[in-house]
Parts: structure tokens; sequence; C-alpha cells
């Protein structure tokens, strides 16, 4: 992998991460770098659920891909938040 596609998947990771927080309702109590590797997970996944459900090409923006990143975003962070609040 190229360092381009490495900065990309960061910025990715940051926007659909921080999107994913804006979901979540309340306080959310992890990092930022936390933020970041949930948001480029979600992305990858989501990516691939929506290849394959044949709604990851589509003339003009990939709303419904966007959709399931940052809804997997959500549910990852939720879930990160959850866990490190019980320890």
């Amino acid at each position: 992998m190229e360092i381009s596609g490495i900065i990309s998947a960061i910025v990715i990771g940051l926007v659909i991460g921080v999107l994913g927080r804006l979901v979540v309702p309340g306080r959310q109590h992890i990092g930022i770098l936390w933020t970041i590797l949930v948001g480029i997970v979600a992305a990858l996944l989501g990516s691939a659920l929506a290849a394959g459900f044949g709604v990851a090409d589509t003339k003009g923006p990939d709303w419904i891909e966007w959709f399931i990143q940052i809804a997997l975003a959500a549910l990852g962070i939720a879930a990160l938040d959850r866990a490190r609040v019980r320890h």
C-alpha cells in the first residue's frame, strides 16, 4: 500500500468515525485514535457490504454506502464505549 492510500484510509476513517460518534447519543469515553480505527474498519466493512448488496456504485453520491459505513461506525463506537465504561 502506498503512502497516499494510508493517508486516505486515515482521513476517511476519521470522517466516518466522527460522523458515527455524532449519531451515538451522549458522551463517548474513547479517544480519537479509537475513533479513527473504528471509522477505518467501518468504512472497509461498509464498502464490502454495499458491494455485496449491489449498491456500492451508483450514479452520483453513494448515499446508501455512506449510510451503511456511518451506521457501522456508530455501532462500533457504542460497543467500544460500553466495553470501556465497564472497566
